[in-house]
């Protein structure tokens, strides 16, 4: 969930900082590896597990969608078995989220981690829409293929550029004045509830779909297990590190709020989600073992009428 999907700075945490030194302070005692990646100073194991479990999460998110991805290519029916409601909402979810993630200024990795969440988000929507051209039409088309290649691999050049560009322009948002930086990171957090609405909202079109097949035929599980794990990692690397704050443990939660509402919340729907799979797995498999024990009447009678006519 972008910045939702990992934990973001937390200034609220005791930090262990000396003096600045060519403007940038040094952490004392602070762990080497997770200074260097997070720019954060972490000096006691509740900060440790916490940005561990984070890491976590963001791995579960990572990986998510791409097993969706290859299901739909293997399938070739992604538009009967996926709603397009859903990979709207996320994809909706994850652009407000990159909105939230640039307006607070949160880290480069995590700019870069969103901006894959929507490349790969592009990539589910690219599949849903050629295949549902490709299958409505009934024949292969080149140009529709060359298209698709095409759009994929422009978003790729054009989201691989855009860390950069983003992650160049943050400066000036630190530059900028108290009031004016206030109210940006207030639109921030907005978008970080407006993200968490989209994210909510984009389980329920999927549960209706699935409802109406009465079958989860087409729909990689992992997509939605791997999302169980990073939302509810995430949720556990913000509570773990309460005991070690310093500052008011109200503020800090009522920082993450969004975030966890949003995380928590759409896990609760993936256990419904993972209650479809189990249901409409055994009645797939109670069909196919019908469709497996009727006779096969048909050849035997072509050889009677072959024998009548000898």
């Amino acid at each position: 969930m972008a910045t939702a999907r990992f934990p973001g700075k937390s200034v609220d945490v005791a930090a262990n900082w000396t003096a600045p030194v060519l403007g940038r302070p040094v952490c004392v005692n602070g762990t080497p590896w997770i200074l260097y990646l997070l720019e954060e100073c972490v000096d006691n194991v509740w900060e440790y597990c916490s940005v561990v479990i984070g890491l976590i999460s963001m791995f579960c998110f990572l990986l998510s969608t791409l097993p969706q991805v290859y299901e739909a290519y293997r399938n070739g029916k992604v538009e009967e078995a996926m709603s397009f409601g859903f990979l709207f909402f996320l994809f909706s979810g994850d652009v407000t989220s990159f909105a939230g993630c640039y307006l607070t200024s949160q880290l480069p990795i995590q700019v870069v981690t969103v901006v894959f969440y929507i490349f790969t988000d592009l990539i589910l929507i690219s599949q849903f829409l050629y295949y549902k051209i490709k299958n409505s039409s009934g024949r292969k088309s080149p140009v529709l293929k060359w298209l698709c290649f095409m759009w994929c691999g422009a978003a790729t050049l054009v989201l691989l550029a855009l860390p950069k560009l983003i992650v160049d322009n943050s400066a000036t948002l630190d530059t900028q004045s108290t009031s004016t930086s206030r109210s940006v990171e207030v639109t921030g957090y907005v978008c970080g509830y407006l993200a968490s609405i989209f994210y909510l909202s984009s389980r329920f079109p999927q549960l209706y779909k699935n409802f109406q097949r009465q079958s989860t035929e087409g729909t990689s599980y992992m997509l939605f297990a791997l999302a169980m794990m990073g939302n509810g990692t995430y949720g556990f690397s913000v509570i773990v590190v309460l005991p070690a704050l310093k500052g008011s443990k109200q503020t800090f939660i009522i920082k993450h709020l969004a975030w966890l509402i949003g995380s928590l919340g759409v896990l609760v729907l993936d256990f419904f989600v993972t209650a479809q799979f189990i249901m409409y797995r055994k009645n797939y498999a109670a069909k196919s073992s019908k469709l497996l024990s009727v006779p096969e009447v048909e050849p035997l009678l072509c050889e009677e009428v072959e024998l009548s006519v000898l």
